[in-house]
């Protein structure tokens, strides 16, 4: 269905792949501590490391799409360019956040007395 020039299907399925996404990301509370840890350790740089690259690849993708209907590509959307590049934004926003807690903890330890 289609609201002025809006498509709401597509609205829809962002939402809904938003609300699995975040079902996902939350640990279910019925499930013990120990089971949930149970994947074994993950080293921290490994980590870090994946996260930015996911970052730069949404970045890289939402540039590469706002190029593409920038340059008029007919099979480009407004709203899929938008939605691509408010997700890049969100990503960049939350490693700038992460980053600025590591930053404060490390701080933290240094001024720690021995």
């Amino acid at each position: 269905m289609s609201i002025g020039m809006i498509d709401t299907g597509r609205i829809e399925a962002m939402v809904a792949q938003l609300r699995a996404t975040a079902a996902h990301a939350t640990p279910s509370i019925e499930k013990p501590l120990q089971t949930q840890q149970a994947t074994g350790p993950v080293d921290f740089q490994s980590a870090l490391k994946s996260s930015l690259d996911q970052v730069n690849q949404t970045q890289l993708q939402s540039q590469k799409l706002a190029e593409r209907f920038t340059l008029g590509d007919t099979s480009v959307s407004l709203s899929d360019t938008m939605i691509a590049m408010q997700k890049s934004s969100l990503a960049l926003q939350q490693t700038v956040q992460v980053r600025n807690k590591l930053v404060s903890a490390y701080q933290e330890i240094m001024n720690m007395a021995v």
